[in-house]
């Protein structure tokens, strides 16, 4: 919830700045905050690329952040018996 605070406020600066030094604090804050979103997004693309609705996935990261990511569920890793019995089949 604090972070769609944070992005809600970054908006009402663009449209009506604070007093001097603190519209350009609250800018920088939102362009820091939009900077790591996208960080993260390239980060866990690979994770978000084979599930159900990726860009929904994607929209949710850049609104959330790693409150998403950590919603996501874990991969399910391939036991290494399987993988030979696999491959010899």
């Amino acid at each position: 919830m604090q972070h769609l605070l944070a992005i809600q406020f970054v908006l009402v600066n663009l449209f009506k700045p604070l007093t001097n030094p603190f519209h350009l604090l609250v800018n920088l804050v939102g362009s820091l905050l939009l900077l790591t979103h996208l960080l993260e997004l390239v980060l866990f693309n690979a994770s978000v690329k084979h599930r159900a609705h990726p860009w929904r996935d994607r929209l949710l990261i850049l609104l959330l952040g790693m409150f998403h990511i950590k919603s996501l569920p874990a991969p399910t890793a391939v036991d290494d018996q399987d993988n030979k019995d696999a491959n010899h089949a």
